[in-house]
């Protein structure tokens, strides 16, 4: 089972047809539940709304700041303060104040936004660069990290799904052919193999 390497060109890796489905079709689906219907348009960030104003001007200086009322929606990027109710939107989005839910609210409230866009573009890294008929791929460095963001989503959407533990290699041993999650552990287990090799290729 060939993973990634490093080549004279960037990282390599190829792939067959059916592996390139199975990860073009996972990825896709973590990005649409993260992204929404809105998936295929990232909102913009905060700094864009700055930068249509035209950024600094030909002399060097700073475009107009905003008025306060509009520097405050700039700021203000109305996320949500409290957990997603699906279990894998809250294992992709953790709270970042376990003790401290009011913290973790205004933490959420202005990080989840930009970190579901990170995401859906980190996907679509993967969907650009992974044709649907396989073959060999070469990664930059930028576009290598996009998909170690995406293939670690993929796997934490499926550990979720699958109720796996750290011990997951004893089940996966364990596990047999009349179990339904066979084929989905052996994917699993594949998609861990990928981000290893991506990793020590991209060191």
């Amino acid at each position: 089972m060939a993973g990634f390497r490093r080549t004279q060109r960037g990282v390599s890796a190829r792939f067959t047809p059916a592996q390139a489905g199975i990860v073009r079709n996972l990825v896709g689906q973590v990005a649409e539940l993260v992204g929404g219907a809105g998936a295929a348009s990232v909102p913009p960030s905060p700094a864009d709304g700055i930068a249509e104003r035209g950024g600094p001007d030909q002399a060097g200086g700073l475009p107009e700041m905003p008025f306060p009322d509009e520097l405050d929606s700039l700021l203000d990027s109305g996320g949500p303060t409290s957990p997603p109710e699906d279990p894998v939107l809250a294992r992709l989005f953790p709270d970042a104040y376990g003790d401290d839910p009011e913290a973790a609210g205004d933490f959420r409230r202005y990080t989840e936004p930009g970190l579901r866009s990170g995401k859906v573009e980190a996907a679509r890294t993967v969907l650009a660069t992974l044709p649907a008929e396989g073959g060999r791929i070469r990664l930059s460095a930028g576009d290598g990290e996009a998909w170690l963001r995406a293939l670690n989503d993929v796997r934490l959407a499926l550990g979720v799904l699958l109720g796996i533990t750290e011990d997951y290699e004893r089940e996966l041993a364990d596990v047999t052919g009349t179990d339904p999650r066979s084929a989905y552990l052996q994917v699993y287990d594949w998609l861990t193999f990928l981000q290893e090799t991506l990793v020590r290729a991209l060191r």
